[in-house]
């Protein structure tokens, strides 16, 4: 019986593949604690804005960093844009700071910033040495108490202060909501461009803010639905060969190198990675035009069957623990969406409104399960708790796809489809508030989210 591995998220086609190197994962970073102090301000309230739409964002001071160049004012300005984003603070303006900082060893006169309402204020200093690496500094404050209440030391060299900057961003985050940050990650993307009826689509890769865009092929194949592997150094997706074959591929980031996991002969989307890494998860399609979920080894490259229907299962994701799967199928007349154990065991139908479900990624926390939903002639992005309870949709429009989840599973990333304009990538928290565009040069679809970047060897 011949098989064709499917994935039927979207039938969306796209070019590739020229794999740049990229320096992603070859920074060296180390960073060490120099103080930590308990304070007081606002964190419970902070703690409840993530899962309550109605909240006034806290007001922080973020001022320029102590350098004896620009780089202090650009982590400044990195810092403060990563924080407005989420959507829980507001930087105050920098014109309105009553206080220049100078020394880095000196506390700051608080009835200055607590004139301004701040109840958060971060200072920072910057010490190049003379092979030119950067000591990075930074320190928060409570205004209120008086008090530090976190600080942290960053080494690293000129080029990579941005994801230092965007390091501090989630260690503030991290301590003024007790939730971890999600600011240290990259978005895989299909870039867009040309006119509709011919689009050129290559592979691209960014920073979450959208600064460090680099392209990872070169448009002259079909390419589609990248996804981050956990460990964060390479991605898989499907390309198309010129006979228009798909192959299934594994990419190193860093690198460029690929390696070929897969050849089928009919349309193809790529799979999905266990949460371990070392199987990837399928759809295969059926001589009878079904497709069952498979999973394959990919030390051994052993395929395992999962299901066994004449429906069409597809769009699987993993719990975080590895012990789930849910999944998208049409086997009760229209898509749905379904969770099993890992073996393929025990399925079960969670979904329970009216519509049509697809595309389910389980959140990294476990406690959700994003989708999409299709009613009415509109397209939805939506939550609800892997016991199909809550169900909750975030935001609705002509056509919106491909949930995406941010590290800390409490923000989605998604694309949404315009009649006029093409895909743009837009970003939204689990309350259904704060929506944002990402800025991209050209259209852009199929976002994944990475993992946070950590620290290299």
């Amino acid at each position: 019986m011949k098989q064709q591995l499917i994935f039927l998220i979207h039938k969306r086609v796209v070019p590739m593949i020229s794999m740049m190197k990229h320096p992603l994962f070859s920074w060296f970073i180390i960073s060490t604690s120099v103080c930590f102090f308990s304070g007081s301000f606002s964190h419970a309230q902070l703690k409840g804005a993530i899962s309550n739409a109605d909240f006034n964002p806290i007001p922080i001071a973020i001022t320029d960093f102590i350098a004896q160049d620009s780089i202090g004012e650009k982590i400044a300005a990195v810092v403060a844009a990563d924080l407005e984003r989420s959507g829980l603070f507001k930087p105050l303006d920098k014109d309105s700071f009553l206080e220049k900082i100078t020394d880095p060893n000196s506390q700051p006169n608080f009835s200055n910033w607590q004139q301004l309402n701040a109840q958060g204020l971060v200072t920072g200093y910057i010490h190049r040495d003379s092979n030119g690496r950067l000591r990075i500094d930074f320190r928060l404050w409570d205004v209120f108490t008086q008090k530090q209440i976190k600080g942290r030391r960053f080494y690293t060299t000129t080029e990579y202060w941005r994801r230092v900057a965007h390091m501090i961003s989630d260690e503030i985050y991290s301590k003024m909501t007790g939730e971890n940050g999600y600011f240290d990650t990259r978005i895989v993307f299909v870039d867009e461009t040309g006119p509709l009826n011919a689009r050129v689509k290559r592979l691209a890769i960014m920073d979450q803010d959208g600064a460090n865009l680099t392209y990872l092929s070169n448009g002259k194949e079909l390419v589609l639905t990248p996804r981050f592997s956990p460990n964060r150094q390479e991605i898989t997706y499907m390309a198309y060969d010129a006979h228009k074959t798909p192959h299934v591929y594994l990419q190193q980031i860093e690198t460029g190198q690929r390696e070929l996991i897969g050849t089928f002969d009919n349309m193809t989307i790529a799979p999905r990675f266990s949460p371990d890494g070392q199987k990837v998860i399928m759809s295969l399609l059926e001589d009878n035009g079904s497709a069952n979920l498979y999973t394959m080894d990919l030390r051994t490259r052993t395929v395992t069957r999962l299901t066994t229907t004449r429906a069409i299962d597809t769009s699987a994701s993993y719990s975080p623990d590895g012990k789930q799967i849910v999944f998208s199928s049409d086997r009760n007349g229209k898509p749905q969406i379904y969770i099993m154990d890992a073996d393929g065991k025990n399925p079960h139908r969670i979904s329970e409104n009216e519509g049509s479900y697809s595309t389910p990624i389980w959140s990294p926390r476990g406690d959700y399960i994003a989708f999409t939903k299709q009613s009415q002639g509109q397209f939805s992005i939506g939550v609800m708790h892997p016991n199909g309870k809550g169900e909750r949709l975030l935001t609705t429009g002509f056509h919106n796809e491909g949930p995406t989840w941010a590290p800390n599973g409490r923000v989605l990333m998604f694309f949404r489809q315009d009649a006029n304009q093409g895909a743009q990538i837009y970003t939204i928290d689990i309350t259904g508030r704060n929506e944002r565009r990402l800025p991209t040069p050209n259209n852009a679809s199929d976002p994944a989210w990475s993992p946070l970047l950590g620290k290299t060897p």
